[in-house]
């Protein structure tokens, strides 16, 4: 059993734990506790300070990837397509070869319903494993409220769900859904759903792990900070700066 399919196994038998990382260093740290590590396009906005992951790049995605692989040994490493990578499938299956081939990743992650699902279909033909992600898609989204409020939008994303399994994806992250959608999903298909703002009736649930450790200052609904990293960092250098300043660092010890 490989572990996509030990991965899958875990639906319906325990939840599902799943965060993001950009770097070697946290990649080694979640690795440990993680079924799946994203390296998520939020690096855009989390790292680069940018309105949206419109501008992320194959090269940014590719090179954060490479970093966090050194870190990942046991969990399922899970890399996003950038936006306007995947236009078509011929586009998809290129790049999503180049991500494979320079990162050594499990996976890819696509945005969308039905649309994509020839693309899936195509990447999954050529042994390309692809997770799916439905809800609010932070690549094409203007307006970021959560969805399945309306009837109509609840039978699509659920019609969506089931026709992303279909074409093959393993898993699907729900974000931002309503929980009673969130609900029907999960037991509507048979691959595990990962929520994100989308209730405990998902399979599992992902954060953005800058988000979870109090690194990136967001106010976000379905955010729980569960450490606040920002104030060890800056007792750290404060306390380096007063040692420098009073001379008590370097001492011989840390001299040649």
């Amino acid at each position: 059993m490989n572990k996509i399919e030990k991965f899958i196994k875990k639906k319906n038998r325990s939840k599902i734990i799943c965060l993001t990382a950009y770097s070697k260093n946290i990649a080694n740290i979640i690795d440990k506790h993680c079924d799946l590590t994203l390296v998520g396009d939020s690096l855009g906005s989390v790292l680069y300070s940018f309105a949206s992951t419109k501008k992320v790049t194959m090269d940014m995605m590719i090179e954060h990837s490479k970093s966090v692989r050194k870190g990942v040994t046991k969990s399922l490493m899970i890399v996003d397509m950038p936006y306007n990578t995947y236009r078509n499938s011929k586009e998809a299956l290129k790049n999503a070869r180049k991500i494979i081939s320079n990162t050594k990743c499990d996976g890819v992650k696509l945005e969308g319903g039905k649309k994509i699902c020839k693309i899936i279909k195509t990447l999954k033909k050529n042994k390309i494993q692809v997770m799916g992600h439905l809800g609010i898609l932070p690549q094409s989204e203007k307006n970021f409220k959560y969805k399945g409020k309306e009837i109509a939008e609840k039978k699509k994303i659920l019609q969506d769900a089931k026709l992303l399994e279909k074409a093959g994806v393993f898993s699907i992250v729900l974000e931002c859904v309503e929980s009673s959608l969130a609900k029907d999903i999960t037991k509507s298909i048979k691959i595990p759903t990962i929520g994100i703002g989308a209730s405990a009736y998902c399979d599992g649930q992902v954060l953005v792990t800058d988000d979870l450790i109090g690194l990136n200052k967001i106010n976000a609904r379905f955010v729980k900070q569960y450490s606040n990293v920002e104030k060890y960092i800056n007792d750290a250098v404060l306390k380096f700066k007063q040692d420098v300043r009073k001379i008590k660092f370097p001492t011989k010890k840390h001299s040649y």
